[in-house]
């Protein structure tokens, strides 16, 4: 069975936990991002903590709910001086980076004459204790593993979010792009706009996320294996590419891609690339809740196992792709365009703000070289 490590940092490496035991970034895995802003500084922490000796034997012994309550985060202490020391360094570099973040920033924002309180704005940064910049402390580690926990918890929903606003605002362009066209215009873009939706909605059934028949069809096509001889041992052993007895979600997703096919195509104007991606999130999702049962966002062999013998997996229900379930309601839709038209407004009177300075700014040039102009003139007399 694989050790606490190598199943615990599989998690961390695809997006989708955050439990300490994950922060160890497994080999093969170094060069995925988990997609916080902090992902490097995270790394780093860790890369360095692995190279303690003790510091990976309690990881080794220490269960994932302790690890989850902060009861690892106490073992920094006994570390070696070299691991602490570069940690220390690490810390510095980091706050380093969010205090040029934050300049940066305020110079966009047009804050380059206000005063500054660093401190203050690096209260934001929850994952390190900004009320000590010098050293690397239990405290950090402390906020570290949960921050990451917290903000890798909702990688999805916010995953979901962005799609959400992805949709509105293409609907937004379409129906924008109606009001500049006259009346013979606008018909024929809406009767190429239901075409399109037709043709998209128009292809092979798809299974069941996870269903038998999904994974025999992913077995025959993929593995090219006979359906009649499926077996989900092996099916499991085949598609467990790294072969540490676990589905992680990205082999979980890369069971999916035979399905999208059936479904997107990059040649086709009515295929949605980004549609695809967020479908293949809710695969990936339905199985998890569906096969996960201890909810550690991996798929042992038993798990799975287990749930090849359910009445969802041999007789699943039908699968409703995206275009049978529209991503936002007309409310949210409504809610959406009032929030462009706002910030609309809002744009449009700090470019008229900025005309008007602009002008004042000239006006009040032109009365120095008049009175520059006038100065000259006295002095010449």
């Amino acid at each position: 069975e694989p050790t606490a490590v190598s199943r615990l940092t599989r998690i961390f490496s695809h997006q989708s936990c955050g439990l300490i035991g994950s922060l160890v970034l497994k080999r093969g895995f170094t060069h995925q991002d988990t997609g916080l802003h902090y992902d490097r500084y995270l790394r780093e922490v860790i890369d360095f903590l692995e190279k303690d000796q003790h510091f990976r034997e309690k990881l080794h012994n220490t269960d994932m709910e302790d690890i989850k309550q902060g009861k690892l985060a106490k073992e920094l202490d006994f570390v070696s001086h070299h691991v602490r020391t570069k940690l220390d360094e690490l810390k510095r570099q980091e706050v380093s980076r969010l205090r040029a973040l934050i300049k940066a920033k305020q110079d966009i924002e047009g804050g380059k004459d206000m005063m500054m309180d660093h401190q203050a704005l690096l209260k934001q940064f929850e994952y390190l204790n900004h009320n000590n910049p010098h050293t690397f402390e239990v405290e950090d580690l402390d906020r570290l593993i949960k921050s990451a926990t917290n903000d890798l918890e909702n990688y999805d929903k916010e995953r979901h979010e962005e799609f959400k606003r992805y949709e509105m605002m293409k609907e937004h362009e379409r129906r924008e792009h109606l009001k500049t066209l006259d009346e013979d215009g606008r018909k024929k873009e809406e009767e190429h706009h239901e075409e399109l939706k037709k043709k998209h909605a128009d292809h092979p059934k798809v299974n069941h996320p996870g269903s038998q028949d999904q994974l025999k069809e992913v077995w025959e096509e993929a593995d090219g294996l006979d359906p009649e001889d499926f077996d989900p041992k092996t099916f499991f052993s085949l598609h467990d590419t790294n072969g540490d007895g676990y589905f992680d979600e990205q082999e979980l997703e890369s069971l999916f891609t035979k399905e999208l096919e059936k479904v997107y195509d990059p040649a086709n104007e009515e295929d949605d690339m980004v549609e695809m991606e967020e479908e293949r999130l809710r695969m990936r999702e339905h199985v998890m809740n569906e096969v996960d049962t201890n909810k550690d966002r991996l798929v042992s062999l038993d798990e799975f196992l287990i749930a090849t013998k359910k009445k969802e997996f041999l007789e699943p229900e039908s699968w409703e792709t995206l275009e049978q379930n529209q991503a936002y309601t007309e409310e949210e839709m409504r809610e959406f365009e009032e929030h462009l038209a706002r910030e609309e407004k809002d744009l449009n009177q700090k470019t008229l703000d900025l005309q008007k300075q602009k002008e004042e700014l000239e006006r009040q040039q032109e009365q120095l070289n008049a009175q520059k102009l006038e100065l000259q003139q006295v002095g010449g007399l």
